[in-house]
């Protein structure tokens, strides 16, 4: 997608989405910054705009919430602004077993990583198959296609974010529209820190190498819109996996999860 009027990015404070909005910002007229915390938002805003010739509007909004999505929506609508590019951000993960989270925890996740997301792409997408243009941008994981111990839930919701693209792409073929599912490795954000459950805790198994800068992330994930695939794996790295992955039978990817070094709280 070369041309690209505006664009609305949500989980747009910090991490992938903030770097989604600088990278952007030098080839779109308009930027539409989203998350709940407005402050962060508004020094992105102010920034940007000191660099580029680019509109920004950022939008307070808690997206676990039904209601302020529908607010988002038609407060944009009502000034007649719809995205041509949709980046679908935001998302939270739960690092833990299954039987020690906190449901509320675990509720407002799944909101967030799979409601959210549909929710959005349903009420921008009229406008888009109406102009018969537009791209989607789904930020999935690898973790999607892995049933990964202590990250149970967030693999299950990142594995609904990659399907849901995939079905969604070949509808929107017809339209001029393309989805694409952006499936990270580990990469250094806030992610982690949000997701643990007790200060300081790490996770297991991941070592430096296979961690891929944020920056590298968009980038690529950039040039795998504009090259209109429909999936891509971020990383060399994460890209090798993912094909390792692809070829392990069910039964053997079993073992090897089961096998993976755990210390994630247990409530001993």
């Amino acid at each position: 997608m070369k041309d690209i009027q505006c664009v609305l990015i949500t989980g747009a404070s910090a991490g992938l989405g903030e770097e989604f909005a600088r990278q952007l910002a030098s080839r779109c007229h308009s930027i539409i910054l989203v998350a709940r915390r407005g402050d962060r938002l508004a020094a992105l805003a102010g920034e940007l705009a000191a660099q580029h010739d680019v509109k920004l509007r950022c939008y307070e909004a808690d997206l676990s919430d039904t209601a302020q999505r529908q607010q988002l929506f038609d407060v944009l609508a009502a000034q007649s602004i719809y995205p041509d590019l949709l980046i679908n951000n935001a998302g939270m993960g739960d690092y833990g077993t299954f039987a020690d989270a906190s449901w509320e925890k675990l509720e407002t996740m799944m909101r967030v990583n799979m409601e959210g997301l549909t929710h959005l792409t349903h009420l921008f997408l009229p406008a888009m198959q109406s102009r018969q243009r537009g791209s989607i941008l789904n930020i999935s994981s690898l973790a999607s296609i892995l049933p990964i111990p202590d990250f149970a839930v967030y693999a299950a919701t990142k594995a609904y974010v990659s399907s849901f693209s995939e079905a969604l792409r070949i509808e929107l073929r017809e339209h001029g529209i393309s989805v694409l599912a952006v499936c990270p490795g580990p990469v250094h954000t806030e992610f982690g820190k949000v997701a643990a459950r007790t200060e300081g805790e790490t996770f297991d198994g991941m070592r430096d190498w296979f961690y891929v800068r944020k920056e590298q992330v968009v980038a690529e994930a950039i040039r795998a819109m504009d090259a209109d695939k429909a999936r891509v794996y971020p990383g060399w790295q994460i890209a090798l996996a993912a094909a390792g992955i692809s070829l392990l039978p069910l039964a053997l990817l079993r073992l090897v999860m089961a096998t993976r070094p755990r210390r994630a709280s247990t409530g001993e």
